[in-house]
């Protein structure tokens, strides 16, 4: 399905019944948007992934402006305020009055931005492997030195610069970096999810040489006021930990969970526990 909004046009998918009946009644229950990653990637890395989560609630997939399946546009309108703005245009174009708001590594940069710009709008919150700010690049790139091999050494001077040639390029990376991202490689897996997913050269590049170097939420994240699971991994090389830790204290009243097994790829590391930690927080912290 797809959106014409703002100045773009948006395609969106949903997981899940949204009405079901419970006994003599029918209930509604909550809407989520899941926030992809990237910038550059799409949502299909989330399906089925979070499948399970619809018998608590429908799940609304979305790709941002300029990657997978939307439309493309001026390079430099991939930003993340447009990001923001879009997704609030997506939820008044459905006339829901709140949402529950997930999103991963670039997906939980907007989130928060959303969170704190549209706080009425947010029934709960919950990011994982992300960021507040510019500072976790100069980091991951003294780790990916530290400990990556020769090749993803090279390849990630691209990512740094924003100088990827094409979606094969991109492709290229990440099959290289796949094991740095996950700590349950297997490239198989892997080369599947690189494989289905709609990749945007213009999107990372754009990213990565320009407003990723110097975004900062942290002034914005005490505006947050929906109940907020912020959500790490122990051995996250480009979104450390040590981030979120910092957005759960500068989030009113913010959970924190950091699994201990898992790299930046949560859901290939440990998906059952994020699975269980979503769906146990929507369920003590209802609308």
């Amino acid at each position: 399905m797809r959106a014409k909004i703002r100045d773009t046009e948006i395609y969106f998918d949903v997981d899940g019944a949204g009405l079901v009946p419970r006994g003599d009644r029918m209930v509604e229950k909550p809407v989520a948007f899941l926030i992809h990653g990237g910038p550059g990637a799409d949502h299909s890395s989330y399906k089925p992934s979070f499948f399970p989560l619809t018998s608590r609630m429908q799940l609304v997939y979305f790709d941002h402006r300029g990657q997978g399946r939307s439309a493309r546009g001026p390079r430099a309108s991939y930003t993340l305020d447009n990001n923001v703005e879009d997704m609030e245009a997506l939820r008044a174009h459905l006339g829901l009055e709140q949402i529950v708001v997930i999103g991963g590594s670039y997906g939980g940069m907007v989130a928060q931005a959303y969170a704190s710009r549209y706080p009425q709008r947010v029934s709960q919150l919950i990011i994982y492997a992300t960021v507040p700010d510019g500072r976790f690049l100069p980091k991951a790139q003294a780790i990916l030195k530290k400990s990556g091999t020769a090749d993803q050494i090279a390849i990630a001077r691209h990512l740094w610069d924003g100088t990827f040639q094409d979606e094969a390029h991109l492709q290229e990376y990440f099959r290289l970096l796949a094991p740095m991202y996950s700590r349950s490689y297997q490239a198989d897996q892997a080369n599947v999810g690189v494989n289905r997913a709609i990749l945007s050269v213009d999107a990372i590049n754009e990213a990565f040489s320009g407003f990723l170097r110097t975004f900062d939420l942290k002034p914005e994240l005490g505006q947050i006021t929906a109940p907020t699971l912020v959500i790490a991994g122990r051995h996250d090389w480009i979104c450390q930990p040590e981030f979120s830790m910092e957005i759960a204290e500068l989030i009113p009243n913010a959970d924190l969970r950091i699994f201990e097994r898992s790299g930046h790829s949560i859901r290939s590391d440990e998906l059952n526990m994020l699975l269980d930690a979503i769906a146990g927080f929507i369920v003590y912290n209802p609308p």
